[in-house]
Parts: structure tokens; C-alpha cells; sequence
């Protein structure tokens, strides 16, 4: 147990600079890229889905939040909200690079999620065809949602986010080793169904929790070799941080949010399974 308690401590305390690192960097381009990313959202047009899928790629969720709010009122489509909400990495990247994970693999996760979400938007805006109208609306920022205290400075805001993604991924890894310890990893893997064509459905389902939390899990299931490159694609596209709880608060049609919700549930486990086959059969 206490061996345990230890390798979990170390591993945290190693990867601490590496995280600090990336989200100064990253803090330094979401704000210097928010309020461009808005504006080119809200003159896309047609071409949303292509540009929303691209800007939702930047690490952590203030795309999807603007994003959410641009929909709300309708200045953006159905379509680009989709495409941002799959395209979304949240903490994944952070968590990627301080864990040295292959730069190939990064890539490629980045390169999947922002492909996905362009087909996605385009269908579904062909599909709808539904005419958009602007309208003013004061635009809530990811910090207003987070409490992060951005605008005291990036250094302060990328403390707060390192601490906290760190206290998650303590969590996560001790629930983990113990798991390891007392069950094995077998147990482990069964439990999320790994190398079956369900996974990619519970791995849908974490995520959709309305949290960071949700792309940490995920990300460390994969890292830990617990679930497979397929479900943690499904998981990360599903995933879109605290977007969805702003979609429910702001979005009075409850009944198009629970469809929007499905929609996303319903492409991150598809896209799972076709990769999955994509694997077996190459």
C-alpha cells in the first residue's frame, strides 16, 4: 500500500514543471485567440463547421463555451456547434505532453477529433438547413464559467489550472495503482471493456460528464493502457468540458439540448467502433 501511495506521489511530482509549462503556453494562445476565434466563428457562414473544428482543437474548452453561446442565439449553426464540441481537447493535450507521449500520437488524436468534427458539422448543417440570425448577446468567457481569476494574468490562471488537473490526476492514478494492486490489471480492463466493440459506449458516456475531470480520466485510462486508442477517441470527442452545462443553462429548449447531447454521444461511439474495425482489418 504504501509503495503505492509513493509511485503515485512521484509520478505527480515529476510531470508538475511539464504541466505548468503547457498551460502557460496554453493560457498565453486562448487569450490571445478568443476573441479572434469569435469574430471568425460569426462571419464562417457556411464554412463554420471547417473553422469551428479547427478553433476547437485549442486545449481546454473556452471554444466550445463561446461557442455555446454564439448557438444560443443563433449567430452560429447547429453544425459549427457540433464540429467545436468534437473537435474539443480540454485537458488532454496538457496531460499528453507532460506524460512525454509520442508526438506521432498527439497528432494524430488532434488530427481524428478535428476531421471528425468538420464531417460532422457539414451533415448536419446540410441535413437542418436551417437559416441563422444575428443577434446581441454578452458573450460568457471559460474563465466567467471556471473562476479561474484569468484576468489577474496567465501565470495565475495556469498555477490555478495546474493545480487542480494535478489534484485529478492523483486521484485518478491512485484509484488506478490500487486497482493494479488488488485486482490486477485484467480486472481493470474488463471493467471498461477493453478490445470490445462496447467500449467505445461507456467510454462515450465519461465523456459527457460536464467536467475537465472527464478528459483527465480519460487520458489517463489510455496512458495506463486501460482502454484503447478507439474508446479514448470516442471519449475525447463526446468530451467538450463544461460546455454542455452551459448549454443547458442558457439554451431554454431543453428537449434540443438533450438531442444535441445524444448527437454527440451517438458520433463519438460510432466513430469508436469504425476505428476499432479500421484497426482489426489493417
Amino acid at each position: 500500500m504504501k509503495e503505492v501511495l509513493l509511485d503515485t506521489l512521484l509520478d505527480a511530482i515529476k510531470i508538475i514543471p511539464f504541466l505548468f509549462v503547457t498551460f502557460l503556453l496554453m493560457e498565453y494562445i486562448e487569450h490571445g485567440f478568443t476573441k479572434k476565434g469569435k469574430e471568425k466563428i460569426k462571419k464562417t457562414g457556411n464554412l463554420g463547421p471547417f473553422f469551428g473544428s479547427l478553433l476547437g482543437a485549442v486545449p481546454q474548452c473556452g471554444f466550445s463555451v463561446m461557442a455555446t453561446n454564439l448557438y444560443a442565439t443563433r449567430i452560429v449553426t447547429l453544425g459549427t456547434l457540433i464540429s467545436i464540441y468534437l473537435s474539443t481537447s480540454d485537458e488532454m493535450l496538457p496531460i499528453l505532453i507532460s506524460q512525454k507521449c509520442s508526438f506521432s500520437i498527439i497528432i494524430k488524436i488532434l488530427l481524428i477529433k478535428v476531421l471528425i468534427g468538420m464531417l460532422a458539422g457539414f451533415i448536419i448543417d446540410f441535413i437542418i438547413r436551417k437559416k441563422t440570425k444575428s443577434s446581441n448577446y454578452e458573450i460568457k468567457k471559460f474563465c466567467d464559467e471556471e473562476h479561474c481569476d484569468c484576468e489577474h494574468g496567465i501565470i495565475k490562471s495556469s498555477i490555478k489550472h495546474t493545480f487542480n488537473i494535478l489534484i485529478f490526476i492523483i486521484v485518478i492514478t491512485l484509484l488506478l495503482n490500487l486497482g493494479f494492486y488488488y485486482f490486477g490489471n485484467d480486472s481493470i480492463e474488463k471493467l471498461f471493456l477493453k478490445d470490445s466493440f462496447f467500449s467505445p459506449f461507456i467510454s462515450s458516456l465519461i465523456g459527457l460528464i460536464p467536467n475537465c475531470g472527464a478528459s483527465v480520466i480519460l487520458t489517463e485510462l489510455y496512458l495506463n493502457n486501460v482502454i484503447s486508442f478507439a474508446s479514448v477517441i470516442s471519449g475525447l470527442l463526446t468530451g467538450s468540458g463544461v460546455a454542455l452545462l452551459v448549454l443547458f443553462k442558457i439554451n431554454k429548449n431543453v428537449k434540443e439540448n438533450v438531442k444535441i447531447l445524444l448527437t454527440l454521444y451517438f458520433i463519438g461511439a460510432l466513430s469508436g467502433i469504425v476505428i476499432e474495425i479500421i484497426q482489426m482489418l489493417f
